[in-house]
């Protein structure tokens, strides 16, 4: 199928801001190596590793939860530019394209710039984080999930996502001539704010 190269929407990433986020992940992880067996426990008990483990893990959850809000928007923004192409609206193209494109066939250009913000496992991320906004509306207390959940979400969030791209048949938009930029959500705003002053 042979297209003209159409612009998308830019993908604006907002920061998530969690009092204590970045320790408890840490915390988290070590907690993990221990179970394991990896990390020597010292004089924490089972039950105070395990707590830990799944404190961070829920911080896990609702960072993906903020990360699939704005790829879904961004999915929805590329729909409507589908919908109001008269060639691209025939074309196949449906949710599963924008996010396969975004996780199997990332842009160079993308790549090298969430290489540069230290997001080395961004298919991963991504993919989570689509498969959490399948699931919730808004984020879930932490009191109405499981501890099972809570430890293994990333193995939900993975099924999840393969469930939802399996539910359509849909055209691979890789070779059509689709661009689009990543932003922060702070470097958009003065990027638009240095537009702006130059008008």
């Amino acid at each position: 199928m042979k297209m003209n190269a159409h612009k998308l929407p830019p993908l604006i990433l907002h920061p998530f801001a969690d009092a204590g986020g970045p320790e408890k992940l840490v915390e988290s992880s070590r907690a993990s190596l221990v179970l394991q067996g990896l990390l020597p426990a010292g004089e924490r008990n089972t039950q105070d590793i395990e707590r830990t483990l799944l404190e961070g893990r829920y911080c896990e959850i609702r960072m993906l939860f903020y990360v699939g809000k704005d790829l879904s928007r961004w999915i929805e923004q590329c729909l409507e530019l589908v919908v109001r192409s008269p060639e691209l609206c025939v074309s196949g193209i449906k949710y599963q394209s924008f996010s396969a494109y975004l996780i199997s066939r990332t842009p160079e250009a993308v790549q090298t710039k969430l290489k540069k913000w230290g997001v080395s496992d961004y298919k991963a991320i991504f993919s989570r984080a689509l498969g959490l906004s399948a699931l919730f509306s808004t984020v879930p207390e932490r009191e109405i999930l499981t501890d099972e959940f809570v430890r293994n979400y990333y193995r939900y969030a993975d099924q999840l996502f393969q469930i939802r791209q399996g539910q359509a048949v849909f055209t691979d938009i890789s070779g059509l001539g689709f661009e689009f930029d990543i932003y922060a959500s702070g470097e958009y705003s003065r990027m638009l704010e240095r537009e702006w002053a130059e008008t």
